[in-house]
């Protein structure tokens, strides 16, 4: 042996060409690098010939993936070759510098002092024992292999043909005593190794801690133990490929979501739409110019108060001298309110099609996103575009998805929807309001906006755009009936359908109008006639007819059901007068209904309420007179009829007992929010209990009285299905009170119309459904 010096820090000294421990690792991991290097190559070729295969994937995400799969694979082919014997491995053993042995065969390695140097584990399961030169081995009992190297010398390796693991770790019994042979030959010159599998890098170490323990080793003199990681750029890829997947798909969602922020926005960001993510707080309003819009004033119709209003904004914008003469300042905006369907937006269209100024339109919810921030950001970036293009409107549409009141309905965390509230109260009136810039917005839920924004400053004007009244609708039908080829005078026929249609808004005129010409077409007609209108009013009303097929013991049900109620209804004063009934079911679930002509009266007294009770009640009450039973087919009747009374009592004050209290009634309100107390809800609930049962006894006296009109109308619906004022006249007489002159002009304008061969019967529509049996 050479001296102590060089003996104990031979490792660590400069590697040499020939000589030297970690010459030989730095050569083994070149070749593995090399390997390596050559595999990416040809993965790398093989991703570029199947790229097309992968659509527009990132090639950096394939490349990983494909590297990945590599090591993979290397893996199994390393795991797989260890578990060969070294016999097979001899024939090319002079290029090798290592040999497997058993745990047998390392014990007797540690009895030899000063023999083993250091021990290196690896991630690998592996344990390489590194020893002195001139090491001799004791092999018991097994066949020597001799290996010439080029000096000529020999040296003794051992062939085993046992995989090692840690239920093979066990320390050999000291006290017996095994013949051995024993052959020494000098270590090569290069570092020589034994390596051995071992199943778990902590029992390895516990077990040789045990071993050296056993032959009386002091702490200091016991054997290093390092272990390395023998992981590769490609192991580590391997193992950081899931996150680096997530990490694409992330990727891949950002840009579809930007696409479809810039589709949303009306641009792109470029190729692909890689810029349309930084386009995400853009304001989303369309410009709109006046030469684009084919809507003007004179399409907007049965709003006459809230279209004067709203020309001012305009004529202020086209010449705003007239006013600042006197000293007047043009509004800062103006609130559209109103039940669905009656013209905010029309009325918004109208004035961008004759404001001759710049026009933005924009809905509320468009200033809404996933992502926090981007309502303010919109908000100030629409308000920046429209003081540049100043003097200009502005019209948010549906403005109570952002306007409601702050604090209500909050979970406690940060609320996109009163940030983007807030930047908007700042923009219409904070320090930098704006000049030059008029807001319109519409909305059908004004009690729920925030009083910050409906004050004057910000919203100084709120336009009322309520349902017509019998001109307005007359003027409604005129504007929708110009493109339909009429059979009768449009005059006439608009002054006709305005009477049947009390409570309509303007969407619902205009789909009447439209079905009136798909049942005509329908039929092959060349025109559209008043019985086209009809039926169409009976498909929005009711629903088609429907096929359904009832019972001999349903249809007289029905028939006397509806006629409780078109004969009650005829002997009440202020009941609403009959204009038609039948027992043809409807697609809505319907098997008979009636229509009458309500009266248009902005007041109702305590009596004409309870007459529309008593005239709800009476299906009821004739099913209980003609059949000694009720049906479910009262349903409808008397949930309004609940509605009604409970209103008398909770909203109009009308009911002695309470007094002249109102408690309005708040949908959204919990039970406990109530404002009146446990005592003053059970005495609502007598009175309304009282009311009915009043009502009810006072309905079924009349209808006892009246048993004999109530059945000959149940035999002619039986017979007809459908009967109107005309059939009702002859069967039980003219009413007892005085006629509406409404009326009397509806019913005159009628027969103006119909052709005197025409038959009447079943074709005479009205307004308010009242519903049969469900």
């Amino acid at each position: 042996m050479s001296n102590s010096s060089s003996s104990t820090f031979w490792w660590m000294q400069k590697p040499s060409a020939g000589n030297g421990f970690d010459h030989f690792l730095g050569k083994e991991k070149k070749n593995e690098k090399k390997q390596q290097q050559h595999k990416q190559q040809q993965q790398q070729q093989n991703d570029n010939n199947n790229n097309n295969d992968y659509g527009n994937l990132p090639r950096w995400l394939l490349l990983m993936a494909a590297v990945a799969y590599y090591e993979y694979r290397q893996s199994q082919n390393n795991g797989a070759s260890k578990n060969t014997t070294s016999d097979a491995s001899s024939t090319s053993s002079d290029l090798l510098t290592h040999r497997e042995i058993t745990w047998h065969e390392l014990w007797q390695l540690l009895q030899q002092k000063d023999v083993v140097k250091i021990v290196v584990t690896d991630d690998n399961q592996t344990a390489r024992i590194y020893v002195r030169p001139q090491t001799t081995l004791q092999r018991p009992n097994r066949k020597v292999a001799e290996h010439h190297h080029e000096d000529g010398e020999a040296s003794l390796f051992y062939q085993p043909n046992i995989d090692d693991d840690e239920s093979s770790l066990e320390l050999p019994n000291l006290s017996t005593t095994t013949t051995t042979t024993t052959s020494t030959t000098p270590t090569p010159a290069a570092p020589f190794y034994y390596r051995m599998q071992i199943g778990s890098v902590d029992v390895f170490e516990r077990k040789v801690e045990e071993a050296q323990k056993a032959m009386a080793s002091s702490q200091q003199q016991f054997i290093p133990i390092q272990y390395t990681s023998e992981d590769t750029i490609g192991r580590a890829l391997l193992g950081a490929f899931p996150g680096l997947l997530m990490v694409g798909v992330l990727y891949g969602m950002i840009l579809l979501v930007g696409q479809g922020a810039a589709r949303g926005a009306g641009g792109g960001g470029g190729p692909g739409g890689m810029g349309s993510i930084f386009q995400i707080g853009k304001s989303t309003a369309k410009k709109i110019k006046a030469q684009d819009v084919k809507v003007t004033f004179a399409d907007v119709a049965g709003c006459d108060q809230a279209k004067l209003e709203i020309m001012e904004f305009v004529d202020f914008l086209k010449d705003a001298a007239p006013f600042t003469r006197l000293g007047a300042k043009i509004p800062k905006g103006a609130l559209l309110c109103g039940p669905p369907g009656t013209g905010k937006t029309l009325l918004a269209k109208a004035v961008a099609g004759e404001s001759g100024v710049p026009f933005f339109s924009i809905s509320g919810s468009d200033f809404i996103e996933m992502f926090v921030g981007v309502g303010p950001s919109r908000v100030r970036d629409l308000f920046a575009e429209a003081r540049a293009n100043a003097p200009c409107i502005v019209f948010i549409d549906e403005i109570d998805a952002v306007g409601r009141q702050r604090g209500r309905g909050g979970m406690g965390g940060n609320d996109e929807r009163e940030n983007t509230l807030n930047q908007l109260l700042v923009e219409m009136d904070g320090f930098e309001a704006s000049t030059g810039v008029v807001v319109l917005a519409g909305t059908n839920r004004v009690d729920i906006l925030d009083q910050a924004l409906t004050r004057p400053g910000r919203f100084d004007r709120q336009i009322i755009v309520d349902k017509p009244d019998l001109n307005g609708r007359k003027e409604i039908f005129k504007v929708h009936l110009k493109g339909i080829q009429l059979h009768d005078d449009i005059d006439d026929i608009a002054g006709r359908l305005a009477g049947l249609t009390p409570g309509f808004a303007g969407a619902d005129i205009a789909n009447i109008c439209n079905e009136a010409a798909i049942v005509a077409a329908r039929r092959k007609g060349d025109t559209v006639t008043l019985d086209d209108f009809e039926k169409a009013t009976d498909r929005i009303i009711g629903g088609l007819e429907s096929n359904k097929i009832m019972s001999k013991e349903e249809r007289a049900i029905v028939a006397h059901h509806e006629a409780g109620h078109a004969v009650a209804g005829w002997f009440l004063e202020h009941a609403d007068p009959l204009m038609k009934v039948t027992i043809i079911p409807r697609s809505s679930g319907a098997l008979g209904y009636a229509q009458y002509l309500p009266k248009e009266v902005a007041l109702r007294t305590q009596p004409q309420i309870m007459d529309i009770v008593c005239m709800a009640l009476a299906g009821r009450a004739a099913e209980d007179i003609f059949f000694g039973r009720v049906t479910t087919g009262a349903s409808d009747d008397l949930k309004r009829v609940t509605d009604l009374v409970y209103s008398t009592i909770q909203l109009y004050g009308m009911n002695p007992r309470l007094g002249q209290l109102s408690f309005p009634r708040d949908p959204n309100a919990m039970l406990e929010d109530r404002p009146y107390s446990e005592k003053t809800a059970r005495a609502m609930d007598e009175e309304a209990r009282r009311i009915v049962d009043e009502a009810y006894s006072k309905t079924v006296q009349l209808l006892t009285d009246k048993k004999t009109q109530v059945e000959q109308v149940a035999n002619m619906l039986l017979e007809k299905e459908t009967i109107t004022h005309d059939d009702i006249v002859q069967l039980i007489g003219k009413r007892p009170f005085a006629s509406d002159p409404a009326y009397e002009e509806f019913l005159a304008r009628r027969k103006q119309i119909l052709h005197p061969n025409e038959n009447e019967a079943g074709e005479i529509v009205g307004d308010t459904l009242e519903p049969g049996l469900a």
